[in-house]
């Protein structure tokens, strides 16, 4: 079973992968933490992924999907894979499309989890009061602007991939506001 989660920051996606990967032995893909790992590897594609981002650039679509490929490529015995954080534009889910038929390998489901902006803002400044009020730390980003700015960045970027996914057939769109458990139990009877 290989699936995508979709939805803005703070949507739910993480605590969402994280059940998938305890219940059901999938492998969360996600591609800021195979650049952290691949910066520090020692491999060839490690010494590329560390020459971008010692430049400051951006890593390339070509070095992601390469990754992405090594990553599919090792790991045998699993549950399947869930895509977090890729793709996020239409040139990038083409050519996850394609990787995945290049290694026979198959996309099963795309999961929207929608949101409500307005109360997915509260939502996450309560949260991060909660945090500091308990004696932790909130996320730097975790403020009114910051969150209208990446929403804005998800809107512009990655919702394109919900009319693409739901023109081929793929989408399934599940209430990202309810509870915890209630989105798990949706998120299995649409991948079920």
């Amino acid at each position: 079973m290989n699936i995508i989660l979709l939805g803005p920051p703070g949507a739910g996606k993480g605590t969402q992968a994280a059940r998938l990967v305890a219940e059901r032995n999938m492998v969360q893909l996600s591609t800021g933490d195979m650049l952290r790992a691949a910066r520090t590897s020692g491999t060839d594609m490690g010494r590329r992924v560390a020459e971008v981002m010692d430049r400051g650039d951006l890593v390339t679509d070509d070095i992601v999907i390469g990754l992405i490929r090594e990553q599919l490529q090792s790991d045998a015995d699993t549950g399947g894979y869930i895509f977090d954080g890729f793709p996020r534009t239409l040139a990038q889910a083409d050519a996850l499309g394609q990787l995945l038929s290049d290694i026979g390998e198959k996309l099963d489901c795309v999961i929207e989890l929608q949101v409500n902006d307005d109360v997915l803002i509260k939502r996450i400044l309560g949260r991060a009061a909660e945090s500091v009020a308990t004696g932790g730390q909130a996320r730097a980003d975790d403020n009114e602007d910051s969150l209208k700015t990446r929403l804005l960045a998800y809107y512009k970027q990655t919702s394109p991939l919900v009319g693409y996914y739901y023109a081929k057939g793929d989408l399934k769109t599940i209430d990202g506001l309810a509870s915890v458990d209630v989105v798990a139990q949706s998120i299995a009877k649409a991948i079920d």
